[in-house]
């Protein structure tokens, strides 16, 4: 074989190295870019879970802190406008059908005797006169922060109070069974809202005096 021809197999071959390389570079970041497009997705996931982690927290506390809140509505500590419909005696005609929406009935609903409870039927993100529901402080006049400043709800949590014959005892806190008069105990269902409106959540109890 000549010299001029080992000479050009010699080129050849650079040559076709060189692009063997320029190949394997290219798919080297190829991987690398899919790769940093991954983690900056997960990345992106990861906060948006933990946003909507701390909303819902955020709604949950605000519907704890409304059930407080109906606690010192009927039987304090503190002053409510509405004490006398539920201490020292009961006042069964305060609690309205469907729940009530104005003066010392709002939010107060009577025991549904058939059909879906009251809780379950009432809009509680419905506000102003025509709510079925108790805003938070109408009545105990305590303080709650929410709006549009900083991350705090978007607006006050809400609750209902029913009033339900109690079935296991009549009289004094005593119990005392001779007693004809009736005693009730109260299912209190209250939501929060987390940072947005939609961000909601239920909490519920039962309260005996």
């Amino acid at each position: 074989m000549s010299a001029i021809t080992k000479a050009g197999l010699l080129r050849w071959s650079s040559k076709s190295q060189q692009g063997a390389s320029l190949i394997m570079v290219m798919i080297i970041l190829t991987i690398v870019s899919l790769v940093g497009v991954a983690g900056m997705q997960i990345s992106t996931m990861s906060e948006r879970g933990a946003r909507n982690d701390r909303d819902q927290q955020i709604a949950w506390q605000s519907a704890e802190a409304a059930l407080m809140d109906a606690e010192f509505d009927m039987f304090g500590p503190g002053a409510s406008s509405r004490r006398s419909i539920f201490s020292p005696q009961t006042n069964v005609g305060a609690f309205i059908d469907g729940c009530g929406s104005s003066g010392a009935s709002a939010g107060l609903c009577s025991l549904a005797t058939t059909g879906k409870p009251a809780w379950l039927t009432v809009p509680f993100d419905v506000v102003g006169a025509t709510a079925q529901t108790t805003e938070f402080g109408s009545f105990t006049g305590r303080a709650f922060a929410a709006g549009s400043i900083g991350i705090q709800p978007a607006k006050k949590p809400r609750y209902v109070i029913e009033a339900i014959p109690d079935q296991f005892g009549a009289g004094s806190g005593s119990r005392n069974l001779t007693s004809t008069e009736t005693k009730y105990i109260y299912r209190v269902t209250a939501m929060g809202f987390g940072p947005r409106d939609d961000i909601q959540a239920l909490v519920q109890m039962i309260y005996r005096n």
